[in-house]
C-alpha cells in the first residue's frame, strides 16, 4: 500500500484511542446483545457446548452477550489492546472469567497473545479448549467487524484464518454495511463513482467501497461492499452461503440499537472442506 493510505496500524490505532474505548466500552456495559444477533445466534449456533471462535470482539458486547445466554466454551479477541483489557475486565466484573481472550490479528492468528490466564471453568476442562486449526465448532465477527479490515485481500485473509479454526460444517456468523441497501445509498455510491473516474476520491482510501469517517467514536475506517463481493469472498474462501437479511427483516430493534448502529446485512455460512490454494494464508 502507499504511506498515505489506511492500513492496520491506521485501524488499530483508531481503535485504541480513547473515544473509541468509551464508545464501545458503554455498549458493552449497557447495550447487550441487539434482538436481531440473538435471533440469528439461537438459530445458528443451537449448540450451547459447541466451542465458539469470535473475532473483533471489542470492549466484549457480543462475547458477554453470548455468555449470558448459557455458552460458555468462549475464545475471544481483538488486535486493539485496550478494548481486549476492558473485555477482560468486563468478564470478571460477570464472574465469566473462564472466557479466554486473545490479543490477534484476524488475518494472521498465528500469533495470537493470550491475555490473562482463564478462570477455572466449574469443573468443565474442555472449556480450555486450544487456540488451533479445526478447534472451534462456530466463529463470530459481528458489528461489521470484517468489514473495518483494509484491502479486499485483508479481509479473504481474515475469513481464511476463520475457516482455518473451525471444523468443518462450523456455521459463521457476521455483519457488513450494504451500498445498495436503500435508494439513498445507492445514490450516494454513484456520486462516488463519479469521484474514483475522476481521481477526487479521498487519496487515504484503498479501493473503492471503502469509507474514513469522524463520529461519536472517534475515527472510523468503513468497507461497504455489495452483496456480490461478500458472496465471492465466501466462495473464495472456502465458505458456503447459509443466510443472508438486512437487520430490519430480522428483527424490531430498539430505539438504543438503531442510535448505536446503521442499518446493516447480516450473513451466516458454514465452513466448507477446502480452500482454493491461491486463498490459503501463507
Amino acid at each position: 500500500m502507499d504511506p498515505g493510505k489506511i492500513t492496520a496500524a491506521t485501524v488499530r490505532a483508531d481503535f485504541n484511542d480513547l473515544a473509541a474505548v468509551l464508545h464501545y466500552t458503554r455498549a458493552a456495559h449497557d447495550l447487550g446483545l441487539w434482538a436481531s444477533e440473538r435471533a440469528l445466534i439461537e438459530r445458528f449456533f443451537p449448540d450451547h457446548h459447541a466451542p465458539l471462535l469470535e473475532a473483533g470482539c471489542g470492549a466484549g458486547r457480543v462475547t458477554l452477550g453470548l455468555w449470558a445466554l448459557g455458552y460458555r466454551h468462549l475464545t475471544a479477541f481483538d488486535f486493539a489492546e485496550e478494548l481486549v483489557d476492558q473485555a477482560r475486565s468486563l468478564a470478571l466484573e460477570r464472574r465469566a472469567g473462564a472466557i479466554r481472550f486473545f490479543h490477534a490479528d484476524a488475518t494472521d492468528l498465528r500469533h495470537a497473545r493470550l491475555v490473562d490466564p482463564p478462570l477455572p471453568a466449574q469443573g468443565e476442562p474442555d472449556a480450555f479448549h486450544v487456540f488451533r486449526e479445526e478447534a472451534f465448532g462456530g466463529a463470530l465477527f459481528m458489528f461489521n467487524g470484517l468489514m473495518q479490515i483494509p484491502g479486499r485481500g485483508n479481509r479473504r485473509a481474515a475469513l481464511g484464518e476463520l475457516h482455518r479454526m473451525c471444523r468443518p460444517g462450523a456455521p459463521l456468523l457476521f455483519t457488513t454495511h450494504d451500498r445498495d441497501s436503500s435508494p439513498t445509498e445507492r445514490a450516494l455510491w454513484r456520486l462516488e463513482t463519479r469521484r474514483w473516474i475522476r481521481g477526487e476520491q479521498d487519496p487515504r482510501l484503498v479501493e473503492f467501497g471503502d469509507r474514513y469517517f469522524t463520529d461519536e467514536a472517534g475515527r472510523t475506517f468503513m468497507h461497504l461492499p455489495d452483496r456480490r463481493e461478500v458472496l465471492e469472498d465466501l466462495v473464495a474462501t472456502g465458505w458456503n452461503h447459509a443466510f443472508d437479511a438486512m437487520r430490519a427483516e430480522v428483527a424490531r430493534e430498539h430505539h438504543a440499537v438503531r442510535e448505536f448502529s446503521d442499518e446493516c446485512r447480516f450473513w451466516a455460512a458454514t465452513r466448507g472442506l477446502t480452500v482454493a490454494p491461491e486463498n490459503v494464508t501463507p
